[in-house]
This record gives structure tokens, sequence and C-alpha cells, in this order.
């Protein structure tokens, strides 16, 4: 009698959820770490990846924010926010992120 042979079966397939669960939930606490606090001073603004330079610093001028400096990647600006509701309104010109710029400043600096 033959044994049949049983086809090979990648293992990817059964390691992808948790190395999805992994890869989100260390974001999730990158992102709660870094946030910015009420009353900041200075934050680091992150904008999408793909905008250049020339966007972000037309989006940063249209909240009425103050540049302090650039970051690593052209997406990314220490700013000055105005008012109080100064990363409201970064955040409504097209801004991701507005996080604590020593906590980025370690990975992303120019």
């Amino acid at each position: 009698m033959q044994l049949r042979q049983q086809p090979a079966r990648s293992s990817w397939p059964q390691w992808l959820p948790p190395i999805a669960l992994l890869l989100i939930s260390w974001m999730w606490i990158a992102a709660l770490v870094m946030q910015s606090r009420p009353g900041d001073d200075v934050v680091a603004v992150i904008f999408p990846p793909w905008w250049n330079a020339d966007r972000a610093l037309s989006a940063v001028a249209t909240a009425g924010a103050g540049i302090v400096r650039l970051g690593g990647i052209p997406s990314i600006i220490v700013v000055r926010p105005t008012g109080a509701d100064g990363v409201k309104r970064l955040q409504d010109a097209g801004a991701w992120f507005a996080v604590d710029p020593k906590a980025v400043g370690a990975c992303f600096t120019g």
C-alpha cells in the first residue's frame, strides 16, 4: 500500500496574524509614549509621508505655526503652535500627529 504524500504548505500564512498584531501593538505603544502633552510650546508635526517639504511647510503656514526646524524627512517639521488650538489647526491643515520633538528627534533628526 502506497501512502499519499501531502503537498508542502508554507508556514508564512499562519505567522502573519501574530506578526501583524505585534507590529500594530508596538506602533500603538510608541504613539502613546511620544504624544505631545497639552501646553507644550514646541511639537514635532508629522504629515503624510508622501508629502514633500513645500506642501508640509505650506500646511504649517496655513495653521499659523512658527517653524523651529525641519525633521530628517520632509514630512516631519518641528513647530511652535500659536494659541490654545494650535495643534488642532495643524491637524486640520493635514498633520497626522503632533508628538514630543525630543522623542521623535532621536529617530528623525536632520
